[in-house]
């Protein structure tokens, strides 16, 4: 078990983010006590998951400053604000505030042994990968997980076995905080930040490991392998795939590190996510898992809500839900689904105006690449929740950058409608875009309106 931090009560503002909620059940699996606020459940969105963490013992309280009274410490992310009355609340009392990242690193350094997950995509499917496979062989880990694990219904877990597993995330640069045993670098490419600062990020934070773990198909990630490296690749490293077929299920493969095969037949769509369980596999030989152990462990592995999640099918029509949002996902989740045939109506939602202004010549060049004249791409404006931005670049010049198989429009749902009314037997409406929970209700109301269809 990660090791506790002395003070006793805390209070999470913004308790529903990807980062956040796991922290809190750690917090709450260690025996402290926990409390939060979140603007989103304010608004009413995603009732359920507040509802979930209320089951758990959670108390939870409107983001006004009126929980804060009590606590030890509050701890608040990189989007909680300092306008945010929580925190004027902790201020006005003397309250000690904590960053989540620096909370979450302060746990999970002082474990035994220590697994990070970084790179600018899969981390959330390697680390719930991992967890899975150390889960399976009784070895007992503690988890945070940046999505919900499908086996467990949770984005985190806490247990016994002197094991933590988590991601790190670079977009905040909070990377730098983690002192890793083992570090799983997926990949590098643009996303939240430019290209040289990102090499930078991981550099030191392979730098730090004593077995990094490094995708050698990625360009800029094999860069960083060193002699001390374990690496892995569909086509090159230590760990690699051969005789790979992919299948509406799934997909399978047999794998190798050079001294034994064992053949994996996967739950989960797409090269990516067979990059995914070799970085997962890779990291878990690290403490003596074996190869045959951990490919029969991820065959019964069932995934991460929102990542390639099929929603349901509907007069020939499927509803697919998935969290891609930059380039690199983008293209992994488009070419996963041109495995198969069926033209795709895409609704893609930018998570935000500051990585749409970073990357938006990229996301129409991966758009351009991984569809055809046949596929329609229905983009509204990107995900605002609130507070100062810069609006300077917004949805409609992705697509006209993107061309004629591009619509911008005025909203989600104008985007949903346009979508349901050209669908056909055969086709796939993709629901793309991240941190905005509401989006897998919006695939559902598709889904509904589709049987509601005559």
């Amino acid at each position: 078990m990660a090791a506790k931090n002395p003070v006793q009560s805390y209070f999470l503002s913004g308790i529903g983010g990807s980062g956040m909620m796991p922290l809190a059940l750690i917090l709450k699996g260690l025996g402290h006590s926990v409390a939060g606020s979140d603007r989103s459940r304010d608004q009413g969105r995603t009732p359920e998951k507040f509802e979930n963490l209320q089951k758990q013992g959670i108390n939870l309280f409107p983001q006004d400053g009126t929980g804060v009274k009590g606590i030890d410490a509050l701890v608040v992310s990189s989007a909680v604000e300092d306008t945010v009355p929580d925190v004027k609340a902790a201020k006005d009392a003397g309250i000690s505030i904590i960053k989540r990242a620096d909370l979450l690193a302060q746990l999970f350094n002082a474990c035994e042994r220590r697994i990070a997950v970084g790179g600018t995509s899969g981390k959330t499917t390697t680390t719930g990968m991992i967890a899975y496979i150390l889960k399976e062989a009784g070895l007992d880990p503690t988890v945070m997980c940046g999505g919900v694990m499908k086996n467990y219904g949770t984005t985190a877990l806490t247990g016994n076995g002197g094991i933590f597993v988590t991601e790190s995330d670079e977009s905040d640069g909070s990377i730098s905080l983690y002192n890793p045993d083992v570090a799983v670098l997926t990949n590098i490419s643009v996303d939240h930040k430019e290209m040289d600062e990102l090499r930078s990020l991981f550099t030191a934070f392979v730098g730090k490991a004593r077995y990094p773990v490094i995708n050698e198909d990625n360009a800029e990630a094999a860069a960083l392998a060193s002699g001390a490296a374990i690496t892995y690749g569909i086509t090159a490293g230590q760990y690699t795939a051969n005789d790979v077929f992919h299948l509406e299920e799934g997909v399978s493969a047999v794998i190798t590190n050079g001294k034994e095969k064992a053949a994996i037949s996967l739950e989960v769509l797409g090269d990516h996510n067979l990059s995914n369980a070799l970085a997962a596999i890779a990291a878990c030989g690290a403490y003596g898992v074996k190869l045959r152990d951990a490919c029969n462990y991820l065959g019964r592995f069932a995934g991460i809500k929102r990542r390639l999640e099929f929603v349901g099918e509907e007069h020939g029509i499927t509803i697919i839900d998935d969290f891609a949002h930059n380039p690199d996902k983008i293209a992994a989740t488009l070419s996963a689904l041109k495995q198969f045939e069926g033209r795709l109506l895409i609704i893609f939602q930018m998570h935000g105006y500051g990585p749409l202004k970073l990357m938006w010549k990229e996301l129409a060049e991966t758009f351009r690449a991984h569809t055809d004249e046949n596929d329609r791409i229905y983009m509204p404006d990107p995900l605002y929740l609130g507070g100062t931005v810069d609006k300077s670049i917004g949805t409609k010049e992705v697509v006209d950058a993107i061309g004629p198989r591009a619509q911008w429009c005025e909203s989600r749902a104008y985007a949903g409608e346009a979508a349901l009314s050209v669908a056909r037997p055969g086709d796939r409406i993709v629901v793309m875009g991240a941190r905005d929970d509401t989006l897998s209700d919006f695939a559902q109301s598709l889904l509904t309106a589709l049987r509601g269809a005559e």
